[in-house]
């Protein structure tokens, strides 16, 4: 059974940090681009950062790009959120998902081409 889920959020003061994980099982990190996406209340879904599934491509949004590094190891079938410099923006639910993919360097930070979730990790950034 395919099965991704996200671990390591809390509360964190502003400026702080926290590294999100998200496990993996049941499919082959291999052949799957995997994304983070969070979602604030009242917001929309919005795509964080995702990495290929070769691991050598990744992608951010505008917002958090210089502060998040995202990375994986395949072996232990994990993908990582760092998370550094966080601000009460932050803020929210965060999510990765896994898009199967036939292409090593392919990357997508839209979350209609992912068709696999998590159940999603609280972070919440404030004094």
């Amino acid at each position: 059974q395919l099965q991704l889920v996200e671990s390591g959020g809390g509360l964190v003061q502003p400026g702080g940090s926290l590294r999100l994980s998200c496990a993996t099982s049941g499919f082959s990190l291999d052949h799957h681009i995997i994304g983070w996406f969070r979602q604030a209340p009242g917001k929309e879904r919005e795509g964080v950062s995702c990495i290929s599934s070769s691991g050598g491509t990744s992608n951010y949004a505008a917002s958090v790009k210089g502060r998040f590094t995202i990375s994986r190891d395949n072996a232990k079938e994990t993908v990582y959120l760092q998370m550094n410099s966080l601000t009460p923006e932050d803020t929210a639910v965060y999510y990765c998902a896994a898009q199967p993919t036939l292409h090593p360097t392919a990357v997508n930070l839209e979350a209609p081409g992912y068709a696999y979730w998590g159940q999603g990790t609280q972070v919440t950034v404030s004094s």
